[in-house]
């Protein structure tokens, strides 16, 4: 059995869990945090016009895929690994992917399926059936309606919300963007963001809600699929962030000791734009562009949001399918095995010498496991030593994020032959999930020194893994 350092005589005592540290993630937002990759979808007008934001002035009738297939895109979604959709049900245009009653911009006034198509409920249904989950974005922002700039537009806003939240199902993410135009009167509108929250909770109470600032998850400050490498799940929101000048920077990298809890997401397409275009069928990312974005983002405490646009068939195109397919099995090849399995790991400290935190806890597979050290002591190291030597540049770290996020300066050792360690990084946190990318490295021992923590440091996870063309040059 590997050893943890655990006092025989004490681990028979009760000895209770760690306290909760600052705020706290819901239930919800752990669970949606576990999903990690999702699939983005942009669709409506756009995809046929090649424009990225439309006029809202474009014709209903230039909606019109010729063989829309939902399934299609769910099941190219579940292929990937991916464990939810979000759809764009309304963008900027004001185009409604739905019958909205509420709109005179919908599919309901398109020539496709004779006006009587609906695109969430497909898309819902598919969902349904492939075991994944659905969301939707609806863009405050609406340059069709005439209301948009207006003190009545925010209650039609909502009803347009009500209709789309209450006919499809359980909806585990809204995504509201946060662009704001000019309404007729040439005033912008002034979004009532509270009013927009409580629609959606009290409509779908499980869902998170996306936007800059939450309230569920926030936008990570860019477009590329890059959280920070500080990067903190907790915020400090408060009504000077939006004015702030380092607005961007806190956005990536979080607050330490925030007021709320809500973690990174990082948005970024497999094109170059949003919406299909035919010229960019050649110009799909890399799968080392992706495999990065994935280390960039689920590594560094973010959930992963790729969009992957629908073309004028109304089908996943063939070259995003594909490079889907290879990034999937690119993951499954570097993510199957954990180097790390039969090693034994030994704590310089284990919570009142109980074999309930046992350093041990790190290399199972069960989430709700984990090792912690006493309430003071909140530097130490923990040694991981292989059954045999292992050549690995991967190192992934996890916290047990449901009593918070603690540890905010770590370094990784490895044991040289002489037996002296060589310290090969040296980072800031950890958060739901951490991969440290390092140069390739042969070794028979690692060691994890916790060097600054908030609280006394709670992880449930430890691996170590190689991805064999990450240092190819």
């Amino acid at each position: 059995m590997a050893a943890s350092m655990i006092c025989a005589s004490c681990a028979s005592v009760q000895v209770s869990e760690p306290a909760p540290y600052g705020v706290l993630p819901t239930e919800q937002q752990v669970e949606w945090q576990k999903m990690e990759f999702n699939m983005f979808v942009h669709f409506g007008p756009n995809t046929f016009s090649g424009d990225e934001w439309g006029s809202g002035q474009e014709k209903a009738e230039l909606f019109n895929p010729t063989a829309m297939d939902c399934r299609q895109w769910a099941s190219i979604a579940k292929a990937a690994g991916m464990k939810g959709i979000i759809i764009t049900g309304k963008h900027h245009d004001g185009f409604c992917l739905w019958p909205n009653p509420y709109s005179r911009h919908t599919v309901a006034q398109s020539s496709w399926k004779d006006g009587k198509g609906d695109v969430l409920k497909e898309l819902s249904d598919a969902c349904r059936e492939y075991g994944i989950e659905f969301g939707i974005y609806i863009s405050p922002w609406d340059r069709h309606d005439p209301h948009y700039g207006t003190d009545e537009y925010n209650d039609v806003y909502v009803k347009t919300l009500e209709h789309a939240l209450g006919n499809y199902g359980p909806v585990f993410e809204q995504w509201f963007d946060g662009a704001c135009g000019e309404g007729p009167n040439g005033k912008k509108q002034v979004y009532d963001w509270p009013l927009f929250n409580s629609t959606v909770y009290r409509m779908q109470p499980d869902a998170v809600i996306f936007s800059d600032y939450g309230p569920g998850c926030r936008w990570v400050g860019n477009e590329r699929g890059s959280a920070g490498r500080t990067c903190w799940s907790t915020m400090e929101i408060n009504d000077e962030l939006a004015g702030h000048p380092e607005r961007i920077r806190i956005l990536n990298e979080g607050t330490k000791g925030g007021n709320t809890w809500v973690p990174a997401e990082s948005d970024v397409s497999i094109r170059p734009g949003w919406f299909w275009k035919e010229h960019e069928n050649d110009d799909v990312k890399s799968l080392r562009h992706l495999l990065n974005i994935y280390y960039e983002s689920v590594g560094r405490n973010s959930l992963l949001l790729l969009n992957v646009p629908p073309d004028t068939r109304g089908l996943i195109h063939e070259a995003d399918s594909t490079r889907l397919m290879e990034f999937c099995a690119a993951l499954d090849e570097i993510f199957s095995v954990n180097l790390a399995a039969g090693a034994q790991i030994e704590a310089e400290n284990v919570r009142g010498g109980s074999s309930r935190f046992s350093a041990d806890n790190m290399l199972n597979d069960e989430y709700d496991s984990y090792w912690a050290s006493d309430d003071d002591v909140t530097t130490v190291s923990f040694t991981v030593t292989l059954p045999e030597q292992k050549t690995f540049n991967l190192v992934q770290l996890q916290e047990y994020i449901p009593l918070g996020q603690r540890v905010s300066a770590f370094t990784i050792e490895v044991l040289n032959e002489d037996g002296t360690w060589k310290q090969v990084a040296e980072e800031n946190t950890i958060g739901y999930k951490r991969i440290v990318i390092l140069p390739q490295i042969a070794t028979t021992a690692v060691r994890v020194n916790i060097n600054s923590s908030e609280a006394c440091p709670v992880l449930n996870g430890f691996a170590l893994y190689m991805d064999p063309g990450l240092n190819e040059k």
